[in-house]
């Protein structure tokens, strides 16, 4: 490993190097979090949209309220994001994923049992910190850890284009379960899908091998200004700004597609499943920014890929009351849909040093968690004030491009001996 510096210390070997095969723990590891992961973002996250309905009349409440709890979660997690980081980085993601998960099995019963409105916030709160402890940022950090440079980006594509297809699996089986057995029964299936997760966290996820206590130990300090160098370093917070910006577009560009589309005079089963299409187009961006890795700086590609969602936003109100030019706009989005996913860890573990990765990568996306909670409460707010979509997809593709120039701005640093 690289000694660390007063700089940032890139860890990936040049663009176009031949990348290993993974060891067979490698994937072991890989494949467990794929699995925890998809089921792990079904039943804690996808399924709230199933049931939010359902809900909000068993409740004698409205479903703003109702979705007011998911609010509650989104900011937990937010709020979790950087000491959870740093318990990563010091101890390792065994001990936290294996409770963060029980405590999401645990809370997907209890959640079944809701009777009044505090008790589901209370629930969301929970779900909030099981979420941070034991999905995505905290699988990107163990896969970080546990792979040399020149794996990662094949262990990442492995993991998220699988947790890809979590929508695809969960709304439709969150539906049926609803439908055939009510949404209390439902959630009590899902706990019992959900309680598989726990298991395996505790017997796949290790330390690496490289990283023994004493290891731990001797370059804790070490660590520690790596973590102060990467935040003296300008392209840290553009990176912030950039994936904060294009979090805001998806956030919105999420909440308000089905509608609009609605509103333009396509019928609701059509919008549904254009709208679903996002998911499928969100792990072939993952599959074509990970293949063209091997002969650009990610950087470049993830601005590209934002520039082009950011005219894909625009073209949608002038082409988005016809079925063609519907799907043209919503498949320009939909490739970058998953793109920042993927991108982000990679992008910070080429750049800084990643014996603090969890670190950096927790205060990167606490304003990113605070932009998915936000965004769709201000584009609501936008589309009740002036009565039109089209303010709010300039908002969305004037959000896309920041992020394309904050990321463009980006330059990976020159390695160090």
């Amino acid at each position: 490993m690289n000694r660390p510096t007063g700089t940032p210390v890139p860890a990936d070997p040049p663009v176009g190097e031949h990348r290993p095969p993974f060891p067979p723990s490698s994937r072991m590891l890989v494949t467990a979090l794929a699995i925890t992961q998809t089921i792990g973002y079904g039943t804690l996250y996808y399924a709230f949209a199933v049931i939010l309905v359902p809900i909000a009349a068993d409740l004698h409440t409205s479903a703003t309220a109702v979705t007011g709890a998911f609010t509650a979660s989104v900011l937990a997690s937010a709020v979790l994001a950087v000491p959870i980081g740093r318990r990563l980085d010091r101890h390792g993601g065994r001990a936290l994923m294996t409770c963060g998960s029980l405590l999401g099995t645990v809370l997907l019963v209890l959640w079944s049992h809701v009777e009044q409105v505090w008790q589901l916030y209370a629930v969301q709160l929970g779900i909030g910190v099981a979420s941070a402890a034991s999905l995505y940022e905290a699988a990107f950090a163990v896969i970080i850890a546990w792979h040399q440079p020149r794996q990662r980006s094949s262990a990442l594509l492995a993991l998220t284009v699988v947790a890809g297809f979590a929508s695809t699996i969960f709304l439709p089986l969150t539906g049926w379960l609803t439908d055939q057995h009510g949404w209390r029964t439902a959630l009590l299936v899902l706990a019992g899908i959900h309680a598989v997760t726990g298991p395996l966290h505790a017997t796949v996820v290790r330390r690496p091998p490289s990283a023994g206590p004493h290891t731990v130990t001797r370059h804790r300090d070490a660590g520690t200004r790596a973590v102060r160098a990467a935040l003296a370093d300008r392209g840290f917070w553009l990176l912030t700004a950039g994936f904060t910006a294009h979090t805001t577009a998806t956030s919105a560009y999420t909440l308000l597609l089905v509608a609009a589309l609605t509103t333009w005079g396509h019928p609701p089963a059509f919008a549904a499943t254009i709208a679903g299409l996002l998911g499928l187009l969100s792990v072939a961006g993952r599959l074509i920014t990970t293949g063209l890795q091997r002969r650009y700086r990610t950087t470049t590609i993830t601005a590209g890929v934002f520039a082009l969602q950011a005219a894909a936003a625009l073209l949608l109100p002038a082409v988005g009351a016809t079925t063609g030019g519907a799907v043209l706009a919503v498949v320009g989005f939909g490739l970058g849909f998953g793109v920042a996913t993927i991108a982000k860890p990679v992008i910070l573990a080429e750049r800084y040093d990643t014996r603090r990765y969890a670190t950096l990568a927790g205060i990167l996306v606490a304003p990113m968690a605070l932009a998915k909670a936000g965004a769709p409460l201000a584009a609501a707010a936008l589309h009740a004030a002036t009565s039109s979509y089209t303010p709010v997809l300039a908002i969305v593709a004037a959000c896309c491009a920041v992020a394309a120039i904050a990321i463009a701005v980006c330059s990976r640093p020159t390695a160090q001996p």
